[in-house]
């Protein structure tokens, strides 16, 4: 069925091959939808509404006039200035605009007010439907305390720890010692990972409890936090339930969602393959059980830890529609959009238990502007200069909200998209996903494409061997890109040469078979590596390497093929001087490719002098600075805290890398700086 839908709805979408079911017969459900929301979910709603007929709304701030979002939609309108609590938090605007609109309902996404109790009652007191749960479900399992009460009475599996609100910090501590480390730091109204922290000691939970409560403050308007037993080397697992307003509740089967950073998700797939049926089943069941509990009527998502012998606990319910939905889309033939407009307008489920299928296999990859290379993502701005999504591999789905020439900016997440792939089986959905990364072309912005291809290719991860500690374990020392086998070298410095020789011919403005131009020879360099080559037969200690491709220059990607393998390379950048940037299996190579005279002068050149970073502080993100704990004059510790920088709600201590006196101080709170900008200078 899955699979059927998948393929029946792919080519009617051409743009995001979105692959998603409609009704047989059409219902009447509303005129008109506002989407509170921005970005690829605010997109993605309005797909399934111009399907069904309804007009949709769109909201925006002032510097998403010119967003996707606000394109796509019927209607928009502007809600404030940048900041999220004078625009896409702001309640009075958002009602005002359904007002003015005449909207019959609001479709929140997630983050943002999807789970705002208040909000949902506001817009009921105004005769709007808000489509997801009443606000006794939201209030109930969006509150981590009082979830975990009533998860209990439901029968539902729970992890250990204190049900109650830490009032400070000495609190935190002493609660940790009774529960025993190490412990989870959690916000009581968090979601997306935001506000929780692990600690492992009492300082670390000092620590813990002061960014926790401040992040949970900045992201959600409440500091309120609770601690837990943390489970090591658990699996996230998730169960997708959808319930209606007549007492169904269904099952949707499960998400795996253990491949995170930050506790925020990086890769999800469905179904998992830990779980047999058996414990698919047990999962299914308290999670249904626990959304009757609550009486829940729409889609939303119980999350569970599971250990290693399959033990689950549960760990919350998100009220909401999830990021990764789309995966459990493409395993069922479901448009969970679709089921939570029906419901919201008083419509019984169409589906009983036994209707729900597990076909096929589809991965999510969440795709972000972000420098991997930095604590496995911190977050990059820019306008995107190049965007080409991998739209003709069969069964892809790219969800966004991007085009070429969009702004990532520091006010909202970095997500840039979620690409999707499905497949008959694991291997298959694997396989797509690796073809569509490496055709995937975002210039402008540091994106995460080279950590997405690794893991989705490390062996680990293709036996189905991982943990929320994944990239901790495979990465114990951060993220590096690509580690290069012999051959994989060989093919990158010969593509290298062939490109440059492609180009040099093409400047030269010769016409004829470029096999048979060339005669002349260059090297290339690459730590550790030269080489002596005729175009397309390049001899790498004797060893033969046959390059072929069709050295379309104009083009953003390059298919090669070396020595019988396929390959598609993209050309980053390229100079008069040599110097070529390749992305290459994901992961970005600078390389130089000089004439032969050229490389026997090289040597003579001068290396620059690297800078020596104990002695200065940088900005390792664009955000603004929240705090500055010094001054000109002091002496700092080598580790202790010197600023605080916030990006996309995220707060980043900064610290001293030796023992030294602050020779100048070059921020203040609420400035806003860059990546690389200047913060402190030590003596």
């Amino acid at each position: 069925m899955g699979k059927h839908i998948w393929e029946r709805y792919q080519s009617k979408l051409v743009v995001h091959k979105v692959s998603i079911s409609c009704c047989s017969s059409v219902l009447q459900t509303f005129d008109k939808i506002l989407i509170a929301n921005r970005g690829e979910i605010a997109c993605r709603v309005m797909k399934t509404c111009k399907k069904m007929g309804i007009k949709t709304v769109a909201v925006h701030s002032d510097v998403d006039s010119s967003a996707v979002h606000v394109k796509m939609a019927d209607e928009a309108v502007c809600v404030g200035p940048a900041p999220t609590n004078k625009s896409y938090l702001n309640m009075d605007a958002i009602l005002e605009a359904a007002r003015q609109t005449g909207a019959q309902a609001v479709h929140p996404g997630y983050g943002f007010l999807s789970e705002n109790k208040e909000f949902a009652r506001r817009l009921a007191a105004h005769g709007v439907t808000f489509i997801g749960p009443d606000t006794h479900a939201i209030q109930a399992m969006g509150d981590k305390i009082e979830s975990k009460l009533i998860a209990k009475k439901a029968k539902v599996n729970t992890i250990p720890g204190f049900d109650g609100v830490v009032k400070d910090a000495e609190e935190a501590v002493r609660i940790a010692g009774e529960i025993g480390y190490p412990v989870m730091i959690k916000a009581s109204a968090g979601g997306g990972g935001k506000g929780m922290r692990i600690a492992w000691n009492d300082e670390e939970t000092r620590e813990g409890f002061r960014f926790s409560s401040q992040e949970a403050a900045s992201s959600f308007g409440d500091d309120r936090l609770l601690i837990e037993k943390f489970i090591d080397n658990p699996r996230h697992i998730e169960i997708q339930v959808l319930a209606d307003k007549h007492g169904n509740a269904l099952w949707l089967n499960e998400r795996e969602c253990s491949i995170q950073r930050r506790n925020q998700k990086v890769v999800e797939e469905a179904p998992s393959t830990f779980l047999d049926p058996e414990t698919r089943c047990a999962m299914g069941e308290q999670a249904v059980s626990l959304a009757k509990a609550v009486q829940y009527s729409s889609a939303g998502t119980v999350e569970f830890l599971v250990d290693s012998k399959k033990n689950f606990y549960f760990l919350e319910m998100n009220t909401r529609l999830q990021v990764e939905h789309p995966i459990t889309e493409c395993i069922t033939g479901l448009d969970l959009v679709q089921q939570m407009i029906r419901v919201a307008k008083g419509y019984p489920l169409q589906h009983r238990q036994a209707d729900i299928p597990i076909n096929g296999w589809a991965i999510e990859s969440r795709v972000y502007a972000e420098d991997p290379y930095k604590s496995f993502g911190l977050p990059s701005i820019g306008r995107l200069s190049q965007y080409q999504e991998p739209v003709n591999i069969p069964a892809v789905r790219v969800d966004s909200g991007i085009q070429e020439g969009s702004d990532i900016s520091i006010y909202y997440d970095p997500m840039i998209s979620k690409l999707v792939t499905y497949g008959s089986t694991r291997a298959e959905a694997l396989q797509r996903m690796e073809e569509a990364l490496d055709n995937y072309v975002i210039r402008g912005v540091t994106h995460n494409i080279p950590l997405l291809r690794e893991i989705i290719t490390h062996p680990r991860f293709v036996s189905g061997d991982i943990s929320t500690k994944f990239l901790q374990e495979v990465y114990p020392e951060g993220f590096k890109g690509h580690q290069l086998s012999d051959s994989e070298r060989w093919e990158l410095l010969a593509t290298a040469v062939a490109l440059f020789v492609a180009a040099q011919l093409r400047s030269q403005r010769f016409l004829g078979n470029l096999s048979d131009e060339l005669e002349t020879c260059s090297h290339v360099c690459l730590p550790g590596n030269s080489l002596v080559c005729r175009f397309l037969q390049v001899d790498l200690d004797g060893k033969r390497v046959d390059v072929s491709s069709e050295w379309n220059l104009a083009s953003a990607l390059l298919p090669v093929t070396v020595n019988g393998t396929q390959r598609t390379v993209q050309c980053l950048s390229r100079s008069a001087s040599g110097e070529i940037d390749l992305q290459y299996l994901g992961t970005s190579y600078k390389l130089r490719v000089l004439s032969k005279l050229a490389a026997a002068l090289n040597k003579h050149m001068p290396e620059k002098v690297p800078e020596d970073t104990s002695s200065i502080l940088r900005s390792p993100m664009p955000g603004s600075v929240v705090a500055v704990s010094v001054k000109a004059g002091d002496t700092v510790a080598e580790g202790q805290e010197i600023c605080v920088i916030e990006a996309m709600k995220m707060q980043n201590s900064m610290t001293a890398a030796k023992t030294a006196k602050v020779k100048s101080v070059h921020c203040n709170a609420g400035d806003t700086v860059g990546e690389g900008d200047l913060l402190v200078e030590l003596e």
